[in-house]
């Protein structure tokens, strides 16, 4: 490695370890006014209204999108378009953040005037103690002292990670002390890997499972084997109640005289099955363990058949 690579590299930790700081004393100093904020936050019936003006505008808008992601509504607002007509999208009932590293912003002041003209409770975030946006406030967060991550102390680094994490701390308590689920955040992510992970069974499964009474013969068997197109059928009692699972092994295990059989005597007992409310990536897992290409699927009694589901239904969703 060049003293040119080592120089880069040092250089690299140094920022990233600057920022690691920071956020360790914003964990250390955070207190009352991190309560109220959630307090005001959750006594809200309208949404949240994120703010802020060039980085913290960008920042603004990731900790509006994570509001939202987590099931409370949010939107960004520029504060420069708030002043040409936007203000009309902060109403009461709504709760305003708004960022500002100096808390002297004057895109701003239209939006902080709004919210003290028409009492929309406003959670002001900045780096100077006593500024505009802090007294203006109903609760005011300063954020710790700390450098920028930069030698020249004046590219907004340190600050805009230390009020990102802060937002993220906001939208995570929130969620957490409404019960969110992993069910509601999967009505939220439906598309992509994430949603694919979060579906449930239920949500692939073919609600009219293959199925055949245990004194079926295998000349009836076979028959619903093949026009169902699972390759296996499973086998129920009088009462309906799933007692096994006849599979292409086990048509191959009793050749010999197969068609003078009955299903309950070609079936392997006690099949492999999974709830319905399970998410699909446990099911595929246990497809996968087993060595298997299907799942018989139960709802509620563990003993009855709801649907069937297979291995392909779980790729064909993204689900890996």
């Amino acid at each position: 490695m060049t003293s040119s690579s080592t120089d880069v590299l040092a250089a690299g930790r140094r920022v990233i370890r600057r920022e690691a700081d920071a956020l360790d004393i914003l964990a250390d100093t955070l207190g009352e006014s991190f309560s109220a904020a959630l307090d005001l936050l959750l006594a809200a019936n309208g949404r949240v209204i994120v703010s802020g003006m060039g980085k913290s505008g960008h920042i603004a808008r990731k900790i509006a999108a994570t509001f939202a992601s987590t099931g409370t509504p949010a939107h960004f607002v520029h504060p420069a378009e708030a002043s040409h007509g936007d203000l009309g999208m902060v109403a009461k009932g709504d709760v305003l953040i708004v960022l500002s590293n100096s808390g002297e912003t004057p895109e701003l002041a239209d939006m902080v005037a709004h919210s003290r003209r028409f009492g929309i409770p406003l959670i002001g975030i900045a780096g100077r103690e006593g500024s505009t946006l802090l007294r203006q406030s109903d609760v005011a967060i300063l954020l710790p002292e700390a450098p920028e991550a930069c030698e020249t102390g004046i590219v907004p680094t340190t600050s805009t990670t230390m009020t990102l994490a802060l937002g993220d701390a906001l939208a995570v308590v929130l969620m957490e002390h409404r019960a969110f689920t992993p069910e509601h955040f999967r009505l939220f992510h439906p598309g992509g890997k994430l949603g694919a992970r979060l579906l449930k069974v239920r949500d692939l499964m073919h609600a009219d499972p293959p199925l055949v009474r245990e004194t079926a013969r295998m000349s009836e068997t076979l028959l619903v084997m093949s026009q169902k197109g699972f390759g296996v059928v499973g086998v129920t009692d009088a009462a309906g109640l799933l007692r096994g699972i006849v599979t292409d092994g086990d048509l191959r295990r009793h050749m010999d005289g197969l068609l003078s059989l009955t299903a309950g005597e070609v079936m392997t007992p006690a099949p492999k099955t999974i709830g319905c409310d399970a998410l699909a990536v446990e099911a595929l897992a246990q497809m996968n363990d087993s060595k298997i290409t299907c799942l018989l699927v139960t709802d509620g009694e563990k003993s009855r058949a709801a649907g069937i589901l297979h291995i392909h239904d779980c790729l064909r969703a993204g689900v890996a």
